[in-house]
């Protein structure tokens, strides 16, 4: 029985998000910094803190320790080269762009960085946006 209460309250959502309207405050998200994070994709050159020169890998989540994405729960791993890899969190790092302000990634076609340049300008602040060396 309980099943089918969260069904009807899931199509009920559905239904506001259809017709366009809200949903009550008791049933938005709690955690809008969550929300609104914008993944940096696998591939993503980018600059750490320590000048040091890397490609984002993935993400690892973190079951102990300090330090977190906006998500909460994870850190971005950096393939720094020569199978060194680093774990580090998106305030740590710059994405690396070319002379025209396009984000740089590893073999990715410029429709797709552009589509990618679009998306992380929208959050990231612009001084996070550095010229690659």
């Amino acid at each position: 029985m309980e099943r089918r209460a969260d069904l009807t309250t899931e199509r009920s959502l559905i239904n506001l998000l259809l017709e366009g309207r809200d949903m009550p405050e008791t049933q938005r998200a709690s955690n809008t910094v969550e929300t609104r994070w914008v993944r940096i994709p696998d591939g993503t050159k980018v600059r750490l803190r320590d000048g040091q020169e890397g490609v984002v890998d993935g993400l690892t989540e973190l079951v102990a320790g300090p330090g977190r994405n906006p998500d909460g729960r994870t850190q971005y791993r950096i393939n720094l080269g020569d199978q060194a890899r680093t774990l580090v969190i998106e305030d740590e790092l710059s994405v690396l762009v070319d002379g025209e302000g396009m984000v740089l990634m590893a073999k990715q076609k410029p429709e797709f960085r552009r589509h990618i340049t679009a998306r992380l300008r929208g959050v990231l602040a612009a001084d996070r946006f550095v010229p690659s060396a």
